[in-house]
């Protein structure tokens, strides 16, 4: 299940100061569909392992004109799509000094829904479970919420060059800070013989079990109680004029064209609606390419482009 947190419009309003929690509600059939949304773009594209597990969504003049909220979800083991929402109230812009109000509403909310799903009588997410990273742009303030290996990345002009800037962690069992809380845990995280490249999260027993290639998602409840958690990497940058747009994609993306080969695909694109159907398209294709026998895996991309694109001689990063 790829479990997409999303918006109602009529929901929204503003308030004094930053959100003491972030709002739940339910919402069927809420993931975004392939196409252009104002200055950005949405696209996704089942890989050859089955249903697309990938879900997504932009949602531009989010509680002001320059704001927006976008997010990618990747769900494993077999999950379908449902449409459960976080809501969020805001108030006209989140400076610095207000962050720490939306860090912990934000972290509330991704524990609230983790719940959520579990009372879910349709669904046994045991063994399932979802990435989500999430982008909440509030004029020239961004908080950046990332639980999982989706990533986010921005596009800026340094030295009259677009260059990348990875805004997320991949939150994977290899990293030592998580691997740590795993096994504080007793879970255990090791890498099979035949793929020694890929650290995975595994019961405390002899039954090689469930094999989590991720350190945190939502649901995967069997491993909540050995170092699995809901609870999101939470960060924030003030934008500046130089900051040009910032791209949202699953692990499929990631895996095979790195953060440098984006940035510059984006920068390439004839214009913003294009933008993220450009890079799936790349990705699908080096798939094929760099691993010919593999199963290709489920792609999605969310553009959020800060500015209009405009024509230009900025060069690509060397």
């Amino acid at each position: 299940m790829g479990i997409c947190l999303s918006l109602a419009s009529s929901e929204i309003h503003g308030i004094e100061e930053a959100p003491e929690n972030l709002k739940l509600h339910d919402q069927q059939n809420v993931n975004v569909p392939n196409g252009a949304h104002g200055l950005g773009s949405v696209y996704t594209k089942e890989g050859s392992k089955g249903l697309n597990q990938d879900a997504a969504i932009l949602y531009q003049g989010y509680g002001m004109k320059d704001g927006a909220f976008c997010g990618v979800f990747d769900g494993h083991e077999g999950m379908v799509e449902e449409g459960d929402d976080i809501l969020v109230q805001e108030e006209d812009s989140f400076s610095n000094k207000n962050f720490q109000k939306w860090k912990e509403a934000t972290v509330s909310a991704f524990k609230v829904m983790d719940k959520e799903i579990k009372l879910q009588e349709n669904l046994d997410c045991s063994f399932s479970g979802t990435t989500a990273v999430v982008v909440i742009r509030q004029g020239e303030d961004v908080v950046i919420a990332n639980m999982g290996d989706s990533r986010a990345v921005l596009g800026t002009i340094c030295e009259s060059k677009i260059a990348a800037v990875q805004l997320t962690t991949d939150l994977k069992p290899g990293l030592p800070r998580e691997a740590d809380r795993i096994r504080r845990c007793n879970g255990m995280v090791f890498a099979l013989e035949e793929e020694p490249h890929i650290q995975r999260v595994w019961l405390p027993s002899d039954e090689n079990s469930p094999g989590l290639a991720m350190s945190r998602a939502f649901g995967d409840f069997v491993l909540k109680d050995h170092g699995i958690i809901a609870i999101p990497d939470i960060s924030y940058r003030r934008l500046t004029s130089m900051d040009q747009f910032i791209v949202l994609a699953s692990d499929g993306v990631w895996n095979v064209i790195s953060n440098k080969q984006v940035v510059s695909i984006v920068w390439a694109a004839d214009s913003e609606e294009v933008a993220a159907k450009a890079v799936v398209e790349a990705a699908a294709a080096t798939w094929k390419k760099k691993f010919p026998s593999a199963k290709i895996d489920d792609c999605t991309v969310v553009c959020l482009f800060l500015h209009k694109k405009e024509c230009t001689t900025v060069e690509v990063a060397a």
